[in-house]
């Protein structure tokens, strides 16, 4: 293994993936949580981002489970009015600040006709560029491959690749050679749409760009 691709992959110590589009990132004092859902941990989240309202991306049950007085949720409109608490409502272009991350809301939806009903434009969902510990993280949520999502400039990229809902394989491999992140890694497959095996398709696909699968806390479905 070279020195580039090890110091590629420490850029992923700090998170853990349950499965789907679910993340937690432990920081220095601080447990920031992506899409959460059928979390197995018990960290208490210091902040929560959701990027839609499907129910394998806003868990209520998770969310409640998981925060405390102090927590702060970022979620699109429509899924902050259903919260209380300290809820920043984000749409896409914002860019703000929370609990000291530095935060960008970047478009999510779909444009391939047989998806449209699934994610569209005007729902006004999103994904996040997150600064968490001097890197700069891309999570797409749902999505197509938008012309709009080339220019996403972040040091690591997690992108669906299952098909049905969002990019497949192929087109989720395009976006990361149009984005040209350090490392590139797939999520939203082997669960809900999607096989374990395509993460491997993907990581060959995706060539030249770095690739580095995670392995879930929960087993693969598919």
């Amino acid at each position: 293994m070279s020195i580039g691709t090890e110091v590629s992959g420490a850029m992923l110590d700090a998170f853990t993936w349950f499965k789907q589009s679910g993340y937690l990132w432990r920081g220095e004092g601080v447990n920031v949580y992506i899409d959460p859902w059928e979390v197995t941990v018990d960290d208490p989240a210091d902040v929560i981002f959701i990027t839609h309202a499907h129910f394998d991306h806003f868990s209520i049950d998770d969310i409640e489970r998981l925060r405390k007085p102090s927590t702060r949720i970022v979620a699109p409109y429509d899924i902050a009015r259903e919260l209380s608490g300290d809820v920043v409502a984000v749409a896409p272009g914002d860019a703000f600040e929370v609990s000291g991350i530095k935060v960008q809301a970047v478009p999510a939806y779909n444009t391939v006709e047989e998806r449209l009903e699934a994610h569209p434009p005007e729902k006004r969902w999103v994904g996040y560029l997150l600064g968490l510990g001097g890197v700069t993280y891309y999570h797409a949520g749902d999505t197509d491959h938008l012309p709009e999502l080339e220019g996403v400039g972040a040091e690591v990229a997690f992108l669906p690749i299952g098909g049905t809902y969002t990019m497949d394989v192929g087109e989720a491999a395009g976006l990361a050679r149009a984005m040209s992140p350090r490392l590139a890694v797939p999520m939203h497959y082997g669960f809900v749409v999607g096989a374990k095996a395509d993460g491997e398709r993907f990581a060959l696909a995706a060539a030249p760009v770095e690739v580095k699968l995670l392995t879930p806390l929960h087993p693969f479905s598919a």
